[in-house]
């Protein structure tokens, strides 16, 4: 009776033990980050440097390429000049012509698209890059910085331009105010809680790498 009783106890002790595995490996699966970093595109538009912040925070965490989207004609340096320009854009769906090429987008997986909020939406430059390379079957990653309005329906828009991808939960911080000439704040104190904010956001859509 002893020796049956040791038996059914080892038995049990045995499944715990495959049981306690077993979630020890999913939750490693769960913690490590689902892509190669040599599959990772990061691609920023940016005017006041503080896009760019980010842009590089990601790059530090997850690897990748990382790559500025440039106009073949800039847009105007004076701040009214390149409003009015951008809501006239808007109003016409203009997409305005990238000299930024991508010539290999098929072999990136996971694609990082960070803009700053142009008239309450995301940019005409994005809606250009986004119009113009196929991202199906990809993921997409939205991050934005903006001067404390949001993001207006800009993530949205990604979504709708992306209707084949798979579009993950975005990141946005509030970064320089062009309007009242504070063109870049991502430095010091500023710089290091964004770093903070954007290591949180990448472990919780597990791409941190």
């Amino acid at each position: 009776m002893i020796s049956v009783f040791k038996q059914m106890l080892l038995g049990f002790l045995l499944m715990i033990s495959i049981c306690s595995s077993c979630q020890t490996k999913e939750s490693d699966a769960e913690m490590k980050p689902a892509f190669n970093p040599e599959k990772i595109l990061i691609v920023y538009l940016t005017r006041t440097n503080n896009t760019k912040v980010i842009a590089e925070i990601i790059h530090e965490n997850v690897g990748g390429t990382l790559m500025a989207l440039e106009l073949k004609t800039p847009y105007p340096e004076d701040y009214k000049a390149i409003v009015a320009q951008v809501v006239k854009e808007n109003d016409t769906d203009f997409m305005p012509p990238l000299k930024t090429q991508i010539e290999n987008i098929k072999n990136y997986e996971v694609v990082f698209v960070g803009f700053p909020t142009w008239d309450m939406q995301l940019p005409p430059p994005m809606k250009s890059f986004l119009n113009q390379y196929d991202l199906s079957g990809k993921t997409v990653i939205p991050f934005n910085t903006n001067g404390g309005y949001g993001t207006g329906s800009s993530f949205e828009t990604v979504k709708e331009l992306c209707r084949n991808s798979r579009v993950l939960n975005g990141f946005s911080i509030k970064g320089g105010v062009e309007r009242d000439g504070i063109y870049f704040v991502m430095k010091g104190e500023k710089e290091m809680q964004a770093k903070e904010e954007v290591q949180k956001w990448l472990k919780k859509i597990n791409m941190i790498k």
